[in-house]
């Protein structure tokens, strides 16, 4: 995440350092330099797609789990506006977490953990998302992210190794017009011009330069010494601490050279001081490293570490000890023997593209890693999402790893999952668990670079395997792609979770189902009396689910496109939150469903499923309402005249599906002592619409939603009774919009 304090160094002790500039005349002058320049290859910003996120996230909720069609609408005008004005984009993105720097990683996932109870906190105190002095990024929104800039038609890169690195090597060699991003190492690179996306105004596509020759003038230093600065003010490679001792006396040094009273920031002194012993040890020595780095008071270990944090600035080409191009080969693998030389392939060539998920850290690195989730430390009552999701990832493990149908002697995985109570010392060692499939464990060549319909059949099965949801598969085909998957997602948390009720999966679903119907601008002027806590992390649990499917689809050889399992297509925090209310107020089934027959009908079938499979397994669903009591403190808490001024003179809320009033409900179901009998025996006034004249209903014992839900493969309807055939290479369209058909269906050609 950079320099210590040197970002800051550059923006409040530094101002020439800081160049206003205008990227249209960035490109134009960029284009004139590539005729004469053969390494230029037109006006092109490598983007750190990380350091974007916050950012790009500019809808107003974020604590309800994201409301991801309206982010979606943001990044297609990003992209549009850099496109405009002639500029290519190429996004690159963290894709592992070196264990060099685990430490510094860990060190902020703790940071984040306090201000996530602080968050949970002001909601249950309040009832409302808390200020942006307490924002967090949406979970997953580092996951998804990718595959969205990709279906916007850009070039997208998820990195093998730091992605600092990798963004400013790819800038270097293709001669690239600069680097947007917020972290100061790339001042450090000796790459191409940084330029900063905190301070870029996307309407006029102005922003700030950090001038690395003015920098190099401010410091007193060469471009060669800038490597030796940053280790020793800090970074991921070398911490603070154990360089404090340097600073110390280049700080006491500095203030004996320089007794006059310094008026700047305390970290500006710092980094002056510093920068002033960095050039009095090259004016003593030859420009040799090794003999620099002897004349500091460091122990052999600290030395070694500072020479590696050193090398880690040199970039392909540069001169630097014990540094080579790594990207021309695989990373050495201690799984390698689990698997063939051919996945390793595919495994990396698909997680550079960012076409797949999850698999490559597990295949080559057996560590997997899941930064913080928006999870009340407080809530004894749900489980982390790491806890939820952990048997479904050893399913993943056995079947990516297992050889044999057997997973005895495959190692276990190195979890560094973020949660409530892991002090995260160490990592969680999870073993491997064996699929249990209703024919012989299928070869990953076979899943993987396999054809035919048997072939088709048989990724399906295995990915819903991994869920329990094996029974799902009849309706592949039937109902829209991301639909099954919200469906297969919900019913293994149900599962999993015992303590989920009928209000909670009547929440999940029926907000999967009415997302079809509903604008970006109908989710944002959604209304809410109150926030409730456990909505809010029952939403970040679905978003994190949906990663985990995306992860199973990649490990299964994609029997869903991976457009599916996108959060947009089936998930807004917002319109989740409102159903959750209105669920667990009592609100009929009719109202629910916005009061479309047809989205009533489809809620149905899929409830109905879930309930079905959840039986079969011993888990029968109860109705436990939990009318929120916070809304009696809360300062929404419905007064005199309350319903009346905010439903338009005396209609309720609850008719209109809309969620501008408190629940009638006086009590939660913990209170009463009491559960409500089973929710579906309730369900037969709602199931009157699937009956005669309306929309939705059955046919010949099959349902058909009356949009016809085609084969998302095909084009076509497909019989439910029979194992799916699916054409493997071609594009994914819901609702007339294009999807990326997955890479992963055919086998990499020779030589690539």
């Amino acid at each position: 995440m950079g320099v210590k304090g040197l970002q800051s160094f550059m923006d409040y002790c530094c101002p020439e350092v800081c160049v206003t500039v205008n990227l249209r005349d960035m490109a134009t002058q960029h284009v004139a330099r590539s005729t004469t320049t053969a390494n230029c290859t037109g006006p092109t910003l490598v983007v750190d797609g990380m350091a974007c996120l916050r950012h790009w996230y500019s809808c107003k909720d974020w604590v309800c789990g994201g409301q991801w069609k309206e982010y979606m609408g943001v990044l297609k005008n990003w992209v549009e506006e850099f496109t405009s004005a002639g500029i290519r984009l190429v996004f690159f993105f963290d894709g592992v977490v070196e264990e060099q720097k685990r430490q510094e990683w860990v060190k902020r996932r703790r940071r984040v953990n306090g201000e996530i109870s602080k968050i949970f906190c002001h909601v249950k105190a309040h009832g409302e998302q808390p200020g942006r002095e307490l924002f967090c990024l949406p979970s997953g929104l580092a996951t998804f992210t990718p595959f969205a800039l990709r279906s916007l038609g850009q070039e997208v890169f998820c990195s093998v190794r730091e992605a600092d690195y990798e963004i400013a090597s790819y800038a270097r060699r293709h001669g690239s017009m600069g680097i947007l991003g917020q972290d100061s190492d790339f001042i450090i690179y000796d790459s191409v011009p940084y330029l900063s996306v905190a301070k870029l105004q996307i309407n006029s596509l102005t922003t700030v330069l950090y001038d690395q020759q003015r920098f190099c003038r401010a410091t007193g230093l060469a471009v060669s010494q800038l490597p030796l600065l940053a280790c020793l003010l800090g970074n991921d490679v070398v911490s603070e601490e154990q360089m404090q001792h340097i600073r110390n006396n280049a700080m006491a040094t500095y203030r004996k050279n320089n007794p006059a009273p310094h008026s700047g920031p305390p970290r500006g002194q710092m980094v002056l001081a510093v920068s002033q012993l960095v050039s009095s040890l090259w004016g003593r020595q030859a420009e040799d490293t090794k003999h620099i780095l002897q004349s500091l008071n460091l122990s052999a270990p600290h030395r070694e570490l500072l020479k590696r944090g050193i090398c880690s600035y040199s970039l392909p080409g540069q001169e630097a000890p014990q540094r080579g191009d790594i990207s021309a080969h695989l990373p050495d693998s201690a799984f390698e023997k689990y698997v063939s030389p051919e996945i390793l392939k595919a495994c990396r060539e698909n997680h550079v593209a960012a076409e797949g998920f999850m698999v490559y850290s597990v295949v080559c690195e057996g560590v997997i890693e899941c930064s913080n989730t928006l999870e009340d430390e407080e809530d004894a009552e749900l489980l982390p999402q790491a806890l939820v999701y952990k048997l479904c990832r050893q399913h993943i493990y056995g079947l990516l790893l297992g050889r044999d149908g057997s997973t005895v002697d495959t190692p276990a995985i190195r979890e560094w999952f973020v949660y409530p109570g892991n002090p995260l010392k160490e990592p969680d060692m999870v073993q491997p668990l064996p699929l249990s499939l209703p024919c012989d464990r299928p070869s990953l060549n076979l899943l993987w670079f396999g054809t035919g319909p048997n072939v088709s059949a048989l990724r399906l099965t295995s990915f819903l395997t991994i869920f329990d949801c094996q029974e799902l598969s009849e309706l592949y085909g039937a109902i829209e792609a991301s639909l099954l998957v919200a469906l297969c997602l919900v019913t293994y948390v149900v599962l999993q979770v015992q303590t989920l009720s009928q209000e909670d999966v009547d929440a999940y679903l029926s907000q999967s189902v009415c997302l079809s119907i509903k604008s970006p601008q109908q989710l944002q002027q959604i209304k809410l009396p109150f926030l409730s806590s456990r909505a809010v992390q029952l939403g970040s649990l679905y978003v994190r689910g949906l990663g985990h499917l995306l992860g199973a689809n990649c490990a299964s050889g994609c029997p869903l496109p991976n457009a599916a399992f996108m959060p947009w297509h089936s998930f807004d925090g917002r319109l989740f939150h409102s159903k959750y209310l209105l669920a667990h107020s009592g609100t009929e089934k009719t109202v629910l469903l916005d009061n479309d027959p047809s989205c009533l009908s489809l809620f149905l079938l899929l409830r109905e499923r879930l309930i079905e499979t959840c039986r079969k397994r011993g888990r029968v669903l109860q109705c436990r309402p939990r009318p929120n009591a916070q809304e009696q403190s809360h300062k929404t808490t419905p007064g005199p005249g309350y319903r009346d001024r905010h439903t338009g003179g005396g209609e309720g809320w609850r008719e209109r599906g809309e969620l501008t009033g408190g629940p009638r409900h006086g009590g939660g179901w913990r209170e009463r002592g009491e559960e409500r009998r089973d929710c579906i025996e309730n369900d037969n006034r709602e199931r009157q619409w699937e009956r005669g004249g309306h929309r939705g209903g059955m046919r010949g014992g099959r349902y058909f939603h009356p949009h016809s839900y085609p084969d998302c493969h095909s084009g076509g309807h497909q019989d439910m009774g029979h194992p799916p055939q699916q054409s493997r290479g071609r594009s994914y369209r819901s609702r007339g919009r294009y999807r990326l058909a997955p890479r992963w269906s055919q086998p990499p050609a020779p030589g690539t």
